[in-house]
């Protein structure tokens, strides 16, 4: 929940750098659904996609407050993030939820970005692989095969707090993740990115999307000004 008018020339700053120089990998901001549309024509022709932060499994109806997949879509975003943490904590949503919500973002040709993740006491308690996993088999719907869609390692207890896995610890999840990935849809999930967030800044950016199974960054705090953002998409 961050963001208002003045946003927009933050990505028109973000956008303007990356025409200067392309960067080497896909960039995207999800801002806020009161600055989708507007982002969305700001940014048309760039090389900066916009996406949403969430939406309803239901095409539309009696649902006050909420935004259904095609709502986005008709607002100018290509992609969503779905299952982050906040929503899966603080709003207690399942992994079925998440798996409808999945769905209803490829049937209104969004790419979704399924956020998986343990807690501390998960990871305490020795079962933080057990938990992502779960998470992972469950939040996937099969309508996902043959769509493009990326998976988002956010390990909760290092988002916003400064705490961040040690490189071997994020290799190992990334790497059961993707393992995860080929046991279930073969090949085809080699195309399938597996983002890593959580307290993703400047200074650790390089390092972390130098490790294997790190096809990209899921970034929070660290993406809400164009200085923050651009040494981040210069790192992949």
């Amino acid at each position: 929940m961050h963001g208002l008018a003045s946003a927009l020339d933050e990505a028109r700053a973000l956008a303007a750098a990356l025409d200067e120089r392309p960067p080497g990998a896909r960039v995207a901001l999800c801002p806020p659904a009161t600055l989708i549309h507007r982002m969305s024509a700001v940014l048309a022709g760039s090389r900066v996609a916009v996406g949403g932060q969430d939406c309803r499994a239901e095409p539309a109806g009696a649902f006050t407050g909420c935004i259904a997949a095609e709502m986005l879509a008709d607002a100018g975003a290509s992609l969503v993030v779905l299952g982050h943490s906040e929503r899966r904590g603080a709003y207690g949503e399942t992994s079925a939820e998440i798996a409808a919500k999945a769905g209803a973002a490829v049937r209104a040709g969004l790419e979704p970005i399924v956020c998986l993740g343990e807690t501390l006491a998960d990871r305490e308690a020795g079962r933080a692989f057990e938990v992502v996993l779960a998470q992972l088999g469950q939040s996937l719907p099969e309508v996902l095969a043959g769509h493009a869609f990326a998976l988002a390692y956010e390990p909760v207890w290092a988002i916003g707090s400064g705490r961040t896995p040690t490189p071997p610890q994020i290799e190992a999840m990334h790497g059961a993740i993707a393992a995860a990935l080929a046991r279930r849809w073969g090949e085809a999930a080699e195309r399938t990115p597996i983002l890593y967030g959580g307290s993703v800044k400047a200074a650790n950016a390089a390092e972390i999307l130098a490790l294997r199974y790190v096809g990209g960054a899921l970034v929070g705090g660290a993406s809400l000004t164009a200085a923050d953002f651009l040494p981040i998409v210069r790192a992949a």
